[in-house]
Protein backbone atom coordinates (compact mmCIF):
# COMPACT_ATOMS: atom_id res chain seq x y z
CA UNK A 1 0.00 0.00 0.00
CA UNK A 2 1.39 3.41 -0.97
CA UNK A 3 1.70 6.17 1.61
CA UNK A 4 -0.80 8.30 -0.33
CA UNK A 5 -3.35 5.48 -0.10
CA UNK A 6 -2.81 5.30 3.66
CA UNK A 7 -3.33 9.05 4.04
CA UNK A 8 -6.52 8.85 1.94
CA UNK A 9 -7.88 6.23 4.37
CA UNK A 10 -7.17 8.32 7.47
CA UNK A 11 -10.34 9.04 9.48
CA UNK A 12 -9.31 12.71 9.94
CA UNK A 13 -9.29 15.91 7.92
CA UNK A 14 -7.84 19.35 8.53
CA UNK A 15 -7.81 20.99 10.99
CA UNK A 16 -7.49 17.74 12.96
CA UNK A 17 -5.11 15.92 10.62
CA UNK A 18 -1.60 15.96 12.11
CA UNK A 19 0.25 14.24 9.27
CA UNK A 20 1.87 16.22 6.44
CA UNK A 21 3.84 13.38 4.92
CA UNK A 22 4.59 9.74 5.57
CA UNK A 23 8.24 8.90 5.09
CA UNK A 24 7.98 5.17 5.74
CA UNK A 25 5.39 2.56 6.69
CA UNK A 26 6.12 -1.16 6.91
CA UNK A 27 5.09 -4.08 9.08
CA UNK A 28 7.42 -2.99 11.89
CA UNK A 29 6.57 0.70 12.19
CA UNK A 30 5.95 4.10 10.61
CA UNK A 31 7.67 7.45 10.23
CA UNK A 32 6.17 10.78 9.23
CA UNK A 33 6.37 14.53 9.62
CA UNK A 34 4.07 17.38 10.59
CA UNK A 35 4.55 21.13 10.96
CA UNK A 36 2.64 22.85 13.75
CA UNK A 37 1.77 25.99 11.75
CA UNK A 38 1.65 29.21 13.78
CA UNK A 39 -1.85 29.88 12.41
CA UNK A 40 -3.40 26.91 14.24
CA UNK A 41 -6.12 28.18 16.59
CA UNK A 42 -4.83 26.59 19.79
CA UNK A 43 -1.68 28.74 19.69
CA UNK A 44 -3.88 31.82 20.36
CA UNK A 45 -4.59 30.69 23.91
CA UNK A 46 -1.89 28.21 24.93
CA UNK A 47 -0.11 30.09 26.62
CA UNK A 48 -0.68 33.88 26.58
CA UNK A 49 2.37 35.54 25.05
CA UNK A 50 4.34 32.27 24.96
CA UNK A 51 2.54 29.79 22.67
CA UNK A 52 3.51 26.13 22.77
CA UNK A 53 1.82 23.01 21.42
CA UNK A 54 -0.33 21.25 24.03
CA UNK A 55 0.88 17.79 25.05
CA UNK A 56 -2.44 16.25 24.08
CA UNK A 57 -1.85 17.39 20.48
CA UNK A 58 1.72 16.05 20.50
CA UNK A 59 0.21 12.75 21.62
CA UNK A 60 -2.41 12.97 18.86
CA UNK A 61 0.27 13.61 16.23
CA UNK A 62 2.22 10.59 17.49
CA UNK A 63 -0.95 8.50 17.44
CA UNK A 64 -1.97 9.51 13.93
CA UNK A 65 1.46 8.83 12.40
CA UNK A 66 2.66 6.04 14.64
CA UNK A 67 -0.52 4.11 15.37
CA UNK A 68 -3.24 4.92 12.82
CA UNK A 69 -1.05 5.02 9.68
CA UNK A 70 0.68 1.84 10.78
CA UNK A 71 -2.67 0.23 11.59
CA UNK A 72 -4.06 1.04 8.15
CA UNK A 73 -0.98 -0.56 6.62
CA UNK A 74 -1.35 -3.66 8.79
CA UNK A 75 -5.03 -3.98 7.81
CA UNK A 76 -4.13 -3.83 4.12
CA UNK A 77 -4.75 -7.52 3.55
CA UNK A 78 -8.38 -7.26 4.59
CA UNK A 79 -10.46 -7.11 1.47
CA UNK A 80 -11.73 -3.79 0.17
CA UNK A 81 -10.67 -1.60 3.07
CA UNK A 82 -12.40 1.74 2.62
CA UNK A 83 -11.34 3.21 5.93
CA UNK A 84 -10.47 2.42 9.47
CA UNK A 85 -12.06 3.04 12.82
CA UNK A 86 -9.79 3.36 15.81
CA UNK A 87 -10.28 3.79 19.49
CA UNK A 88 -7.33 4.71 21.66
CA UNK A 89 -7.11 2.21 24.49
CA UNK A 90 -4.04 3.46 26.37
CA UNK A 91 -1.32 6.07 26.27
CA UNK A 92 1.73 6.80 28.32
CA UNK A 93 3.81 9.76 27.18
CA UNK A 94 6.82 11.62 28.55
CA UNK A 95 7.25 15.23 27.37
CA UNK A 96 10.83 16.48 27.26
CA UNK A 97 10.87 19.66 25.14
CA UNK A 98 8.27 22.18 23.98
CA UNK A 99 7.11 22.39 20.36
CA UNK A 100 6.81 25.99 19.23
CA UNK A 101 4.74 27.55 16.42
CA UNK A 102 6.03 26.67 12.91
CA UNK A 103 8.11 23.80 14.26
CA UNK A 104 8.38 20.67 12.10
CA UNK A 105 8.43 17.37 13.96
CA UNK A 106 9.23 13.82 12.92
CA UNK A 107 7.44 10.88 14.52
CA UNK A 108 8.88 7.37 14.50
CA UNK A 109 6.93 4.37 15.72
CA UNK A 110 7.94 0.80 16.37
CA UNK A 111 5.31 -1.93 16.58
CA UNK A 112 5.32 -3.81 19.89
CA UNK A 113 2.47 -6.11 18.86
CA UNK A 114 -0.61 -6.35 16.67
CA UNK A 115 -3.06 -9.09 17.56
CA UNK A 116 -6.82 -9.44 17.98
CA UNK A 117 -7.12 -6.03 16.28
CA UNK A 118 -5.15 -4.31 19.06
CA UNK A 119 -2.03 -2.43 18.03
CA UNK A 120 0.56 -1.32 20.58
CA UNK A 121 3.51 0.87 19.57
CA UNK A 122 6.47 2.70 20.98
CA UNK A 123 6.53 6.27 19.63
CA UNK A 124 9.17 8.98 19.58
CA UNK A 125 8.90 12.57 18.34
CA UNK A 126 11.93 14.61 17.26
CA UNK A 127 12.24 18.31 16.42
CA UNK A 128 14.16 19.70 13.44
CA UNK A 129 17.38 19.63 15.52
CA UNK A 130 16.82 15.87 16.00
CA UNK A 131 16.23 16.44 19.72
CA UNK A 132 13.78 14.07 21.39
CA UNK A 133 10.59 16.03 22.13
CA UNK A 134 8.45 13.27 23.60
CA UNK A 135 8.27 9.51 23.77
CA UNK A 136 5.88 6.88 24.97
CA UNK A 137 3.68 3.90 24.35
CA UNK A 138 0.32 4.07 22.59
CA UNK A 139 -2.28 1.37 21.99
CA UNK A 140 -5.56 1.24 20.16
CA UNK A 141 -8.20 -1.04 18.74
CA UNK A 142 -8.46 -1.01 14.95
CA UNK A 143 -11.31 -2.08 12.74
CA UNK A 144 -11.48 -1.98 8.97
CA UNK A 145 -14.73 -0.64 7.51
CA UNK A 146 -14.86 -3.83 5.43
CA UNK A 147 -15.32 -5.85 8.67
CA UNK A 148 -18.66 -4.33 9.58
Amino acid sequence: MRTKDILDLMPYTKPFLFVDKLLRVDDSGAEGIFTFDAGLDFFKGHFKGNPITPGVLLTECCAQIGLVCLGIHLLKDQQETTGVKIGMSSSQMDFLKPVLPNEKVRVVSKKIYFRFQKLKCEVRMYNSKEELVCKGTLAGMLKSDSNE
